[in-house]
């Protein structure tokens, strides 16, 4: 059975260092635009603004 066209992988990236840490998925009917979260960067080693990437 095949994934479900509406939950895509999305790459989150560091707004500090922009290095890409993680992957997520993301209904893209409900989350029309890029997605922003606070998450923790080993290389900042500290909690930072992580944005989607395309």
């Amino acid at each position: 059975m095949a994934k479900s066209e509406k939950r895509v992988k999305v790459t989150l990236a560091c707004d500090v260092c922009k290095r890409r840490n993680y992957i997520t998925v993301k209904n893209k009917q409900n989350d029309r635009e890029r997605i922003e979260m606070k998450k923790y960067c080993r290389w900042d080693r500290g909690h930072t603004l992580h944005k989607e990437t395309r």
